[in-house]
């Protein structure tokens, strides 16, 4: 029986990146995150606007450009890059959007409402109003095939049946569609039919072909098929951005050598890849997985394994849990089996991908602030990066972040002047001040309750930290684990303006801030590894005589994976770590776990350690079943030189004389003003506390 872990020298070359720049890019909703590396080995860091149409068409091509200084209109000189790798919001952006290419779906005959139809779920049990998320797909193809659940062929496509589907598939292609999404029955395990009919839509001329079993290769049709259509109807939106991106770097030959450098882009499964690989339906959580990354990877190498991540941008916070256990010395960072679900909902739509389990909710630091005449509300709306909070010198409404100007958390004196439509000028108190002054009129004149523009900035900050709370107690207390063990891992640009409020909300001892917190997805990027992980719809009841057959299909995964791996050309792998996971579940039931592929009785034993953690029972009568089997190869990368790191970018000063302030400000708390000291991180002696209320500045 092979251990669910292996982990073996690679065979690929080791080619190392010195006297080259790397870049590590979190293309965010409000703001890009730059880390980069030059090369002399030292790190910098750099932030833009997301959007910014007076100044830049697109924010990770300026930051380059910027840290390199290279002229606008100039070309990048690619051969002084060794590699970028980046996560995204396009493909996310245009799922709520809506704005994807528009998209053929072809299903087995009788199923065109299928999607529509759904699960037919009621999230909201009391709406009297049901309002149906919008379909992805602009037309529906219904064929005249059927596959039996044992692989029979019920009905198949003959010839008369390819030529009607020519006719329609042509029909449809000079209507301008270009997408098409396959999925039919059965279509996961036998897809011959798939084939066929991707066949027929390539030599009519479909640029973007996605079939269910090369996509999603697991039962249970309806998620299979929405998976599909979203692969379809992102993916060509995803790819004319990467395509972009390759021509804005630029290639230069010298002879036959090729010194394009490396595109890599994270996927949301927490792994990376090559831009010629990266998928619609890989896409939702780019940015979001490489914050994962990098809050596992610097927790663990400051001796925490046990987080709460924390993520605060300008849109949304994203949280999530990692207990990560004890590592035995062998094992590096990077071997991280990191927590996901292999089924979630986004934007209305279902999506059966691996994909990290992280909790987001509409409350970041460019979250609006409304008051509707009896009570305040922070968000879901956002103002962006453009116009952005009121500070941003832009009109926007008043924000997250405009409660941190008013209250005194942020001082603008000590914020880049990089606002306003030049992006040269200081963040604005006095418009903050101005329009929290006209909040507090209509408030009173509303209910009769007078209260300062600071009471009522610090009121929406109270909502902001209890929507946080609520989320991180989702994906903790309510799954059996006490937060109050954990350490809260805080990063984002506005995670430090509220960590400390919500780690008291929660009673947790213990916050982790990095020096790179404000960038941390950015410089995730850089931590992570190239991951491949496929899937195999099993359900089969688990029993000794089935291990045979679980583990060669186990092994076929796993060297599927890997050849896969392998297949992408990477040059900057080390080793190759493979993770087996098998998901049960109970007989009848429908909820799923992942346990390590061991033995039958220790995998029970698993499963039902996390059942009973997770639900406070465990069900001794029910058998179980294998619904699903995982192989994840991680190809494990060059990381960034941590002594480089620690050199260029100090924890704390070295000296244990008290902490010296730089200045003193007002900070408004606990309903009254305070006059508050202000030191640089930098400074701060080692294991020299510093009593608050203080507000402490990373460089």
């Amino acid at each position: 029986m092979p251990n669910h872990r292996s982990l073996h020298k690679s065979s690929l070359p080791n080619i190392g990146f010195s006297g080259q720049w790397q870049f590590w890019i979190d293309r965010g909703g409000t703001f890009t995150d730059i880390v980069a590396q030059r090369p002399d080995g030292s790190t910098c860091v750099h932030k833009l606007l997301s959007e910014n149409p007076e100044r830049y068409v697109d924010a990770p091509i300026q930051g380059i450009r910027e840290l390199m200084g290279i002229e606008e209109g100039a070309p990048i000189p690619s051969s002084e890059i060794a590699v970028v790798k980046m996560g995204t919001t396009v493909a996310t952006n245009a799922l709520l959007e809506r704005k994807g290419d528009r998209t053929l779906f072809i299903t087995t005959q009788g199923f065109r409402d299928g999607l529509r139809i759904g699960y037919q779920n009621r999230p909201d049990i009391f709406a009297r109003q049901i309002v149906l998320p919008e379909m992805l797909y602009e037309q529906v193809i219904e064929v005249n095939e059927r596959m039996a659940a044992d692989g029979t062929v019920v009905q198949a496509i003959d010839a008369d049946e390819e030529q009607q589907i020519a006719s329609v598939l042509k029909a449809a292609y000079e209507k301008g569609l270009r997408a098409c999404a396959i999925a039919f029955i059965h279509g996961y395990r036998y897809p011959a039919h798939e084939q066929q009919v991707a066949a027929i839509a390539q030599q009519v001329g479909f640029t973007q072909i996605s079939t269910s079993h090369q996509t999603s290769p697991l039962i249970k049709w309806v998620s299979r098929s929405d998976t599909t259509v979203v692969d379809a109807y992102l993916s060509p939106l995803l790819r004319r951005y990467v395509d972009r991106i390759e021509a804005t770097l630029g290639r230069e030959n010298d002879g036959e050598k090729d010194t394009a450098p490396q595109l890599l882009f994270m996927q949301s499964n927490g792994g990376l890849t090559p831009a010629q690989f990266f998928q619609g339906k890989d896409s939702i959580l780019s940015g979001p997985a490489g914050g994962i990354v990098g809050a596992v990877q610097t927790s663990h190498a400051a001796g925490f394994n046990k987080i709460i991540t924390f993520d605060m941008g300008g849109t949304s916070t994203d949280v999530a849990h990692f207990n990560g256990g004890e590592m035995s010395d062998e094992e590096q960072p990077g071997s991280f089996a990191y927590e996901r679900v292999l089924e979630t909902e986004v934007a209305g739509v279902r999506l059966r991908a691996p994909m990290m389990a992280i909790h987001t909710v509409a409350a970041g630091g460019g979250s609006v602030l409304k008051f509707d005449g009896t009570r305040y509300q922070v968000g879901p709306e956002s103002a962006g990066a453009h116009p952005g909070p009121a500070c941003y010198r832009n009109g926007g409404a008043l924000t997250v972040t405009d409660c941190n100007v008013m209250v005194g958390k942020i001082q603008p004196q000590f914020f880049p002047n990089v606002f306003g439509p030049a992006g040269d000028q200081p963040l604005d108190h006095d418009a903050v001040t101005a329009k929290f002054s006209e909040l507090a009129q209509q408030i009173t004149s509303a209910t009769g309750n007078r209260r300062s523009p600071e009471q009522i900035a610090e009121g929406f900050l109270e909502i902001a930290i209890d929507n946080m709370a609520n989320a991180i107690k989702k994906i903790s207390v309510q799954r059996g684990y006490d937060v109050g063990d954990y350490t809260l891992c805080c990063f984002g640009a506005a995670g430090g303006q509220h960590a400390c409020r919500l780690a008291e909300t929660l009673g947790m001892k213990t916050i982790l801030i990095h020096p790179y917190a404000g960038v941390l997805s950015a410089y995730g990027m850089g931590l992570a590894d190239r991951r491949v992980l496929k899937e195999l719809s099993i359900e089969l009841e688990l029993t000794p005589d089935i291990m045979d057959e679980l583990t060669e299909k186990m092994e076929a995964l796993a060297n599927s994976a890997t050849s896969a791996l392998k297949a992408q050309g990477a040059r900057d792998i080390d080793t190759i770590d493979v993770i087996r996971q098998l998901y049960l579940r109970y007989a009848g039931t429908d909820s799923t776990l992942a346990v390590d592929f061991s033995a039958p009785a220790q995998m029970k034993r698993q499963f039902e350690k996390r059942y009973q953690q997770q639900y406070g029972i465990t069900l001794p009568d029910k058998t179980l079943v294998v619904a699903t089997a995982t192989a994840e190869v991680v190809g494990k990368t060059h990381l960034p030189e941590q002594q480089t790191f620690s050199k260029n970018t100090p924890l704390t000063s070295a000296s244990n004389a008290t902490p010296s302030e730089i200045a003193r400000v007002s900070l408004f708390s606990a309903n009254e003003w305070h006059d508050t000291p202000v030191f640089q991180r930098d400074q701060l002696p080692t294991h020299h506390p510093v009593s608050g209320p203080a507000i402490i500045l990373e460089a």
